[in-house]
C-alpha cells in the first residue's frame, strides 16, 4: 500500500524534495501523495520532522 500524509503534515516540503518517483506535491494546506506513482520506498518518512507520511 502506497503512503498517506496525514493531517499532522506541517506542509515544510522534506518529503516532497526527497521522494524519487515525484509523488508527492503540495496540496490544499498539506502535502499528497499520489498512490498510483508512490513505491513504498519510504524515503519521505525517514525526512519528515513530525512522522506525517504513514504506510496505509
Amino acid at each position: 500500500m502506497a503512503y498517506k500524509i496525514n493531517d499532522d503534515c506541517i506542509s515544510c516540503g522534506a518529503c516532497e524534495a526527497e521522494c524519487p518517483t515525484s509523488a508527492i506535491s503540495e496540496g490544499d494546506g498539506i502535502y499528497v501523495i499520489n498512490p498510483d506513482t508512490c513505491t513504498e520506498c519510504g524515503s519521505c518518512a525517514d525526512v519528515c520532522p513530525v512522522g506525517a507520511p504513514q504506510a496505509e
